[in-house]
């Protein structure tokens, strides 16, 4: 059976406050995911989004369809542009710690990108994007540090 991974992030300002939203469905389990952080990026927020969404999946080899509205992320996998980076010890390139987490958890799984446009009423990437917003939107949100540290 396919796992179906829907994804959005958001930033509100870029750098600013940001957020991701995940929906997980597969038979007949549905299952939202959200947080939020006080400095980052979207392009941050669009991966983590994955990340999060394939690390909550727990069968091995899994067969999981990822739906999302970024380019960035997607063109990155489904190029292997991500795999050259790794090569080049991803020199000039941004949000290394999220790519090598995410290919630690993408290789325990058989992921298929799916590049769908944002905003265009697709009713699982508005919902994301909906709960990507509610989590960039909340009060005392945590630092990412990966990119706050990436500043210094």
């Amino acid at each position: 059976m396919s796992i179906y991974l829907y994804t959005d992030g958001a930033a509100k300002g870029n750098p600013g406050n940001g957020g991701y939203g995940v929906v997980l469905k597969s038979g007949q389990h549905y299952k939202e995911m959200a947080g939020g952080f006080r400095l980052t990026t979207n392009n941050r927020m669009e991966l983590l989004a994955v990340i999060i969404g394939l690390e909550e999946i727990k069968k091995e080899k899994a067969i999981i369809h990822v739906y999302s509205d970024s380019k960035y992320v997607v063109e990155a996998i489904e190029k292997g542009w991500v795999f050259n980076w790794v090569k080049k010890d991803f020199k000039d390139k941004k949000n290394k710690d999220l790519w090598l987490r995410f290919l630690k958890i993408y290789d325990k799984h058989q992921v298929k990108f799916h590049w769908i446009k944002g905003h265009a009423g697709h009713p699982e990437n508005e919902r994301c994007d909906q709960l990507a917003v509610a989590a960039a939107e909340q009060k005392d949100l945590p630092a990412d540090s990966g990119y706050e540290s990436s500043l210094v």
